[in-house]
């Protein structure tokens, strides 16, 4: 299962929950099978974000989704190329160089209760968990789709996974 999204986090768990996707991402998960969540359906498996003040996520993944809180010479939206650092082996990153560069564009990023989910990190400002891992769960802030070469080996290597 692949969960993208793109918009505000409240009005994407309003679809999720008029659309009764709930149970089925739910089950999907449990299940075992390989699940991927791109940018805003990363942020949709937290417990809950303060996006817009404060919405209930799926609550898959204990944790928050904050906002930037950046200085004057950096923008919110983070929007561009950025290197991500792995944190630790994925099986997602397979052929893919520590510290490439992928593509974002997001104001708001995650915060686990757990800190050994991240699968990566990436520094925009100070350093955010920029992907996560447990289980048959990955889920990344940056956008495979847009990132070029790398972008296409993360999900070559998620069809095959598992």
């Amino acid at each position: 299962m692949v969960l993208p999204g793109v918009g505000a986090f409240g009005d994407c768990m309003a679809n999720i929950e008029r659309y009764g996707l709930v149970e089925p991402i739910r089950a999907s998960i449990r299940s075992g099978k390989p699940f991927l969540g791109i940018c805003l359906g990363l942020q949709v498996l937290f417990t809950e974000s303060e996006e817009f003040g404060p919405h209930k996520g799926l609550d898959i993944i204990p944790g928050k989704v904050r906002r930037f809180a950046v200085g004057p010479t950096l923008k919110v939206p983070h929007i561009g190329w950025n290197q991500v650092d792995f944190q630790r082996t994925c099986p997602l990153f397979d052929g893919i160089a520590d510290r490439a560069d992928w593509y974002f564009v997001h104001s708001y990023f995650v915060d686990p209760c757990d800190k050994q989910l991240a699968a990566s990190t990436t520094t925009y400002g100070s350093p955010f968990v920029s992907s996560i891992w447990r289980d048959n769960i990955v889920a990344c802030q940056f956008h495979p789709e847009k990132s070029q070469t790398v972008g296409l080996c993360l999900i070559k290597n998620f069809g095959a996974w598992k």
